[in-house]
């Protein structure tokens, strides 16, 4: 991994990327969150996104969060990024404040009784695969109202918005489709349920710009600032 020096000249050259594309877009800086992605990295990264004053981390497993958690600094919120089996539905409640990629009304609704048995509210985002990529996570566009109908009916769950990820593709027009279907999603929804869904978790380092256009809210970028990651 980088060092810290590194990864503070590192995250300064991502504020600019973010600062410059939400001015050519039109948008205020301070709209777009950066999630740095801890994932595969020692607690260290987390230590460092604590040091430069970031307050949130993103993990894709969640034996590897509750591996670090215990280690790291404290008043840092954890954010489940990675695909979420219901088997390790409880142990996420437990160790995540908030679940970007809840994928399915089954795991809404699970993750719904559990949060309430276990006597917490938990932030969650409905992941959708608005790339339509056979390759990645997400409901498809069609099935977006069924799944944010079964999270809402769950008291303990806090619907904050809508996550996707891009495909890995050489073609931008790849990127600003996924963006693009996933911010008309949210719009569809917000003014079908009547219920703000201020959150749009899309955008990786290499399609940042194209997601600032569309609307993110929160960019989730892990080897542009701590380097390329370890062996899983």
């Amino acid at each position: 991994m980088v060092t810290f020096d590194q990864f503070k000249a590192n995250y300064a050259i991502l504020q600019k990327r973010l600062h410059d594309a939400c001015v050519k877009a039109k948008r205020q800086p301070e709209s777009v969150r950066i999630l740095p992605v801890t994932k595969t990295h020692s607690v260290e990264a987390v230590e460092f996104a604590s040091r430069v004053g970031l307050t949130s981390v993103g993990e894709n497993r969640v034996q590897e969060a509750a591996i670090k958690r215990p280690l790291a600094p404290a008043g840092i919120r954890w954010e489940l990024i990675g695909h979420l089996q219901s088997n390790k539905a409880k142990q996420a409640l437990q160790l995540f404040e908030v679940i970007q990629s809840v994928d399915s009304p089954e795991l809404a609704t699970r993750l719904g009784r559990l949060a309430q048995e276990l006597g917490l509210q938990r932030g969650v985002l409905l992941q959708v695969n608005s790339g339509d990529d056979p390759a990645k996570f997400g409901c498809d566009l069609a099935e977006a109202p069924r799944l944010l109908e079964a999270a809402l009916a769950c008291p303990a769950l806090k619907v904050h918005g809508l996550m996707a990820v891009a495909p890995l593709s050489d073609n931008p027009g790849d990127a600003e489709r996924t963006f693009a279907n996933l911010r008309q999603c949210r719009d569809d929804l917000a003014t079908r349920f009547q219920v703000a869904l201020p959150e749009l978790s899309m955008g990786m380092s290499g399609d940042l710009e194209f997601a600032v256009e569309a609307g993110s809210t929160c960019v989730r970028v892990g080897s542009m600032l701590f380097g390329q990651r370890p062996p899983a």
